[in-house]
């Protein structure tokens, strides 16, 4: 599928309606963001693809425009992966990329293992997937979402992304970015973004129980390329550090070293967009 100018659409899939975009020409790629991030998050990366890539983005369902038909209804990582599945079907006809930051490379795991052949190339950047990771591992990183998740309830969303930004070795103050970015103030629609993801998505991740050995086979037998990813700055503690490190070796391979940390696709957009290029290239 080809375009070249930004469409806005929506996709009505199994108790939600998506919202997503859709621009640029080329091979189709879906680009999945990290934490509470939903279309507009990606808003400084997807120009510098979109000469080469139609590049579609979108709200994962609860957030932002994407709309839940019963909102008390938890959502697991599997709603997750089939409306990644659905989205693909309606907008590419050939299996499609994907660039997946942590929640998004979670997803997009959960779309390879359960939808075969959707997925020509997935990179999974530092994925939030605790099933990869050995078991005194898994339980300290839902020990980590746990305390993040007793931080909201007791002191609110600044005290959430507090514990968020130290267990990420993040300094918002700090840290080097690109210059230009648009800036990503807290609205109110961004702050429901957060309660959603902490309260509802984090269940959904640490009850998540993907196979590893099946998501091989499964990328196996469809011919599917994965390629773990991590931020050369992040600390090599992080859970989802790990979490690339585990899916790696689960691979036989090692991750390929993405600019900045785990927040590098929005700190340096540029910089992950030739990144993105120079992988999708091979």
């Amino acid at each position: 599928m080809a375009t070249t100018a930004a469409t806005t659409r929506t996709l009505s899939v199994p108790g939600a309606t998506l919202h997503y975009r859709v621009e640029g020409s080329g091979p189709v790629l879906l680009i999945a963001p990290s934490g509470e991030g939903d279309a507009d998050r990606s808003v400084d990366l997807v120009p510098h693809l979109t000469g080469a890539f139609t590049v579609v983005t979108y709200d994962r369902r609860g957030l932002s425009r994407s709309t839940l038909d019963d909102p008390a209804r938890p959502v697991t990582m599997a709603d997750h992966g089939d409306d990644v599945a659905r989205l693909l079907a309606a907008v590419a006809d050939a299996p499609a990329l994907m660039a997946g930051f942590s929640m998004g490379a979670a997803i997009g795991l959960q779309a390879v293992a359960r939808h075969p052949g959707m997925l020509d190339t997935l990179i999974a950047h530092e994925p939030v997937t605790p099933s990869l990771l050995p078991e005194v591992d898994r339980v300290r990183h839902a020990a980590d979402l746990a305390a993040i998740q007793e931080a909201y309830a007791t002191g609110g969303l600044a005290a959430a992304l507090v514990v968020i930004t130290r267990q990420l070795g993040i300094d918002p103050a700090h840290d080097e970015t690109e210059e230009g970015l648009t800036p990503q103030p807290l609205t109110p629609r961004r702050q429901a973004n957060f309660h959603y993801f902490i309260g509802t998505e984090f269940e959904a991740v640490t009850a998540d129980r993907l196979d590893p050995a099946e998501l091989v086979r499964a990328a196996a037998r469809a011919g599917t390329r994965i390629v773990p990813a991590a931020g050369r700055r992040t600390r090599p503690t992080v859970d989802t550090y790990r979490c690339a490190l585990a899916l790696a070796e689960l691979l036989g391979t090692e991750p390929v070293v993405f600019p900045g940390g785990h927040n590098g696709s929005t700190a340096f957009p540029r910089a992950t967009a030739q990144a993105l290029k120079a992988v999708l290239a091979r």
